[in-house]
């Protein structure tokens, strides 16, 4: 059943972009279930925040009756995509790529229904890793302009640091997946980030070209945070949606201290909920806005690892800021023997060690600036050597305590005999 109205509520949630035919497009999605697709390359062993417009996107359109196609770039990964990067992504081993492939498979599947035909997912090494060298330029290459190619800002602003050839054979792939896609499966639109416009483009041409049949390209926007920090860096680096690299707790104290600013945009792209209710969490003011920023960071925090543990995150949270000292499991934690801790392990060395600082000197400057304490226990001095005595007894040879890096940064450490 087809939801009319697809492409206008994409827009109303700001997932639109550049669109190659916005009045085409919308058209045709009230008309008929349509199939499109988005590319993921696994050049790492995890997707990241990033990629949360992407598979917004082709949640809420898949939600409206259309068919999704996740296309795991495998294939395309063995290149490298110039696009949106000043130099050469590193080139990885096969085996590599299959493995983070997998890993996105998992990822990509709390985001999109695949049974009964309604999504599909598949990987562009099975026809990209057997070609014919010889005969994909004469069928497929006579069809693209390098003057074409070098207008895109892509290939613009590489030319400047370096572009390899193999890079510039990217462009040519991508287009043919489409091609592929368009072939195989109906496929009629492919979406992706805004540094993907040129590579679409060439895509929607090719199909043109070769088959003489309509398709479209849609880019959403750069999602960037009021306060100017880049979106979806932690103090760990990249806010990855493996629970191995960041924890549920992580993720979801990320999104409930995102500025006031971002709260509704934010309740718009990455969660289900009507337009009505964010309209009404959006109007909170002060202390009250964080009714929204916790339901944000639930709702969120449920779809990527589950109702469970965002419930298990948000109890921490609480239990953290009111004070308490239950319900701490989710925190992230550290473990230390109490042979090893008795030897002596200096404030800067643990707030290292737990994560909570890069280095050394990190965790210097935060103890200098007051920013630093174990319980309710400010560390003053930079040499300041951890003791018992600041932590509390949890039972036999146990022993537990709350490392807080400024207000809302906190890891738990444990010693035991």
């Amino acid at each position: 059943m087809i939801s009319p109205g697809a492409f206008q509520a994409l827009k109303s949630r700001g997932f639109v972009s550049q669109c190659s035919d916005e009045a085409g497009l919308s058209r045709l999605l009230d008309e008929r279930e349509l199939t499109f697709y988005i590319g993921f390359d696994p050049t790492a062993t995890s997707l990241h925040v990033g990629n949360l417009m992407q598979l917004f996107a082709m949640s809420h359109l898949q939600r409206a009756g259309h068919r999704a196609i996740a296309l795991i770039g495998a294939g395309t990964c063995r290149i490298g995509d110039p696009s949106g990067k000043s130099e050469a992504r590193p080139i990885l081993p096969v085996e590599t790529i299959d493995a983070n492939a997998e890993r996105f498979r998992v990822q990509i599947g709390r985001f999109l229904d695949f049974s009964e035909g309604r999504g599909l997912m598949l990987n562009n090494a099975d026809w990209l890793a057997v070609l014919n060298y010889i005969d994909f330029l004469r069928e497929i290459g006579r069809h693209f302009s390098v003057n074409r190619m070098l207008s895109f800002e892509t290939y613009k602003m590489r030319l400047e640091t370096g572009l390899s050839f193999i890079e510039f054979n990217y462009q040519v792939l991508q287009a043919y997946d489409y091609l592929v896609l368009f072939q195989r499966h109906g496929c009629r639109l492919q979406m992706g980030g805004e540094d993907q416009w040129g590579n679409i483009v060439a895509g929607m041409d090719l199909i043109r070209r070769v088959e003489g049949g309509e398709a479209f390209a849609l880019t959403t926007p750069l999602v960037t945070r009021s306060d100017g920090q880049k979106m979806g860096k932690s103090e760990k680096g990249a806010l990855y949606l493996d629970p191995g690299l960041v924890s549920p707790y992580e993720f979801y104290q990320y999104w409930i201290n995102v500025p006031d600013a971002d709260v509704g945009k934010f309740l718009r792209l990455f969660t289900y909920l009507d337009l009505k209710e964010i309209a009404e969490l959006e109007r909170l003011k002060d202390r009250e806005i964080n009714k929204g920023k916790e339901r944000l960071a639930y709702e969120l925090t449920s779809i990527v690892h589950g109702a469970g543990e965002a419930g298990k995150a948000a109890e921490a949270s609480r239990a953290l800021f009111s004070g308490q000292k239950a319900a701490l499991d989710a925190v992230p934690t550290t473990t230390i023997g109490l042979v090893e801790f008795n030897r002596g392990i200096p404030y800067v060395d643990l707030f290292v060690r737990t994560g909570l600082c890069n280095s050394k000197s990190d965790a210097r400057r935060l103890i200098e600036q007051g920013g630093a304490s174990v319980g309710a226990l400010q560390i003053g001095e930079v040499t300041k050597i951890a003791s018992l005595a600041e932590f509390r007894k949890a039972g036999p040879g146990r022993w537990e305590g709350e490392l807080q890096a400024g207000k809302k940064r906190y890891r738990r450490i444990i010693i035991i005999e």
